[in-house]
């Protein structure tokens, strides 16, 4: 493993703070060792702790990539992966409410695409009307 020192108890109890305020609730993130590339031209993993937590489908990773340097990306899936805009952070805090908030604007922006097309879908043979009626061509000869 790395050299770089896990999460102390303090920086846990933070991230949990951090997480109860924002969920409302009492959240309690994993500790688990990830491999992470350091710099983005590099092919070799680094074996980083971090802390992680799983929400409706959507995880949020917050790393320790050096004694004192943080990076947090949340992720949906393989293709679905976001970070912050901010490589790296000095601040653990200052980088998870980052990671919160850009997540939290995600999921909004999900949820009004998800609301809009909801509220515009309408049934099938009215797609089929509406496609005839707008590809009908007109035959009728004008004098």
């Amino acid at each position: 493993m790395s050299q770089i020192p896990d999460f102390t108890g303090e920086e846990i109890r933070a991230i949990e703070d951090t997480l109860k305020e924002h969920y409302e609730h009492p959240v309690e993130p994993q500790c688990v060792d990830i491999d992470v590339h350091l710099y983005p031209d590099e092919r070799e993993l680094a074996g980083r702790p971090a802390a992680y937590r799983e929400k409706d489908g959507c995880h949020i990773v917050l790393a320790r990539t050096g004694d004192s340097q943080f990076d947090s990306q949340f992720f949906y899936g393989n293709r679905e992966q976001f970070g912050t805009g901010k490589k790296y952070y000095h601040d653990l805090i200052d980088c998870l409410i980052t990671a919160i908030g850009v997540q939290a604007d995600d999921d909004l922006h999900r949820n009004k695409v998800k609301d809009f097309n909801q509220q515009f879908t309408m049934p099938a043979f009215m797609q089929a009307l509406l496609f005839q009626s707008l590809h009908k061509t007109d035959t009728t000869v004008s004098s």
